[in-house]
C-alpha cells in the first residue's frame, strides 16, 4: 500500500529501464514481440513476473491485459484472463477483451453528450447508444510503451494521444496507464490523462476472469462479495434511470459472499434487461467505500482452485458484468471456447452515462486538470 500511495500523491516518477530482461528484488520484465495489425503496425507484449509464480501480459494493441498467470491452492499456475493468442483476435473482436477502455467506460445515451451548450455525438455501436468509447475506443489503438520500475515492483506504462474529434470527443487527450506487478501478487492499474480542451474522461480496464482458468468452464460457482448498498438500476437499454436503488432484497445484493449464479436466472426485470434470454448481471454498483482506496471494494474466490482476487479503486463505481453474451463460439487462447457466463468482469468506474445524468458526479476534464485513477488487484489462494 506504501507503493500506491505514494504514487497517487503524485510524487514517484517511474523510472525507465532497459528493453529485454531486467530484474528487481526477484521480479522480472520481459519485452518481445506479439504480431503485426492488419495494416502492417508492430504489436509489441511485455511481461512482468514475481518470485511467486504470477505473471502479467501486456501488449500494445489496446492496452490489453492480454495473460495474468496466477498459482492455485497446490502452486499449479493458469490464465485467469479471457483473450486471444495473436493481434487478429482482439482486431476482430468486439467483447474487449482485456483492453484498456476509453475515452468513456460504460454507455452514453443516444452516443450524446453536451458540454459548454455544444451537443457531440459518439458513433453507437450498441444498438441506439455508443458504448466503450465508440467502434474505434481506446481498445482499437495501439499505444506507446516503455518498461518501467520502481524499489518493489516492476511494470510497463502506455501511452496514447487521443486527437481532437475522435470518436467526436472535444480536445487532444494525452493518456498514460501504468501496469506494475510486486511480490505481494498485486497487479496494479494506474492511469493519468490530460487535455486542451474540456472533454469527458472515464477510464477502465475490461479483464474477463475466470479464477478456474479462462475457457475452463463458466463462472456460477465462483462466490462474489461487492461492498455495494446501492446500484444504478436501467432501462430496456442498459441506460441508468438516474435512481441510486438499495440492493436489499434484490438479485444484486452480494453484501455477503454469494455464488454468482445462485440468482442470476431469477425472475427479475434487470437481470432480463442485462441478458433477456437467461438473464445476468451487467450492472454498476456504487461502491461504498466511495473512493478509499484502503476499503476493499469487490472480493471474488472460487472454491475449486482456492484462487481470491480482491478489487481496491479510487473509483466511486464497479461495473460487474457476467459475459452475458458469450456462446461458446469465441475460441480463445489455446483454442479454448468461451461459454455462457465464462467469465466476469469488475470495471472500477465513474458511473455510465454521467454526462447524462445530473445526479451522478461529473466526468468533465479540463484544460489544466488531470485525470487520475488507482485500482489494484490483489491474488491469493487458500
Amino acid at each position: 500500500m506504501k507503493r500506491s500511495l505514494y504514487l497517487l500523491s503524485g510524487l514517484a516518477i517511474p523510472v525507465m529501464i532497459a528493453t529485454g530482461c531486467a530484474q528487481a528484488a526477484g521480479l522480472s520484465t520481459e519485452h518481445k514481440a506479439f504480431g503485426q495489425t492488419n495494416d502492417g503496425t508492430v504489436v509489441d507484449q511485455y511481461i512482468l513476473r514475481n518470485s511467486q509464480g504470477m505473471q502479467a501480459t501486456v501488449i500494445t494493441y489496446g492496452g490489453v491485459l492480454q495473460s495474468l498467470m496466477v498459482p492455485d491452492r497446490h502452486g499449479k499456475v493458469e490464465d485467469v484472463v479471457l483473450g486471444f493468442d495473436d493481434v487478429q483476435g482482439y482486431q476482430g473482436g468486439t467483447a474487449f477483451f482485456g483492453a484498456t477502455i476509453g475515452r468513456f467506460g460504460n454507455r452514453l445515451a443516444g452516443g450524446t453528450f453536451e458540454l459548454d451548450g455544444k451537443r457531440y455525438q459518439v458513433p453507437l455501436n450498441d444498438g441506439p447508444n455508443s458504448l466503450h468509447g465508440g467502434a474505434r475506443g481506446f481498445d482499437k489503438q495501439v499505444w506507446q510503451a516503455r518498461p518501467v520500475k520502481g524499489t518493489d515492483w516492476v511494470g510497463v506504462t502506455l501511452t496514447y494521444l487521443s486527437r481532437d474529434g475522435e470518436m467526436g470527443f472535444p480536445g487532444n487527450l494525452k493518456t498514460e496507464v501504468t501496469y506494475s506487478l510486486n511480490e505481494q501478487n498485486e497487479l496494479h492499474i494506474d492511469y493519468k490523462a490530460s487535455t486542451d480542451k474540456p472533454t469527458l474522461v472515464n477510464l477502465t480496464n475490461h479483464s474477463y476472469f475466470n479464477l478456474a482458468g479462462a475457457g475452463n468452464g463458466d463462472i456460477l460457482k465462483q462466490v462474489a462479495t461487492l461492498h455495494a448498498s446501492h446500484y444504478t438500476p436501467v432501462n430496456a437499454t442498459l441506460i441508468p434511470t438516474g435512481e441510486l436503488a438499495p440492493v436489499k432484497g434484490t438479485p444484486m445484493d452480494f453484501l455477503k459472499p454469494t455464488p454468482i449464479g445462485q440468482h442470476i436466472s431469477d425472475d427479475h426485470p434487470q437481470l432480463k434487461f442485462a441478458e433477456p434470454k437467461q438473464g445476468g448481471f451487467d450492472f454498476n454498483w456504487a461502491l461504498d467505500g466511495k473512493g478509499e482506496l484502503k476499503q476493499l471494494a469487490a472480493e471474488v474466490h472460487d472454491p475449486q482452485s482456492g484462487r481470491r482476487l480482491q478489487l481496491y479503486t479510487s473509483e466511486p463505481g464497479v461495473q460487474f458484468y457476467t459475459s452475458n453474451f458469450l456462446d461458446g463460439s469465441v475460441k480463445g487462447k489455446a483454442g479454448k471456447a468461451y461459454p455462457h457466463w465464462g467469465g466476469f468482469t469488475l470495471e472500477t468506474q465513474h458511473f455510465p452515462d454521467a454526462p447524462n445524468q445530473p445526479g451522478f458526479a461529473s466526468t468533465r476534464l479540463n484544460p489544466g486538470q488531470t485525470y487520475t485513477q488507482h485500482t489494484f488487484l490483489k491474488f491469493s489462494a487458500d
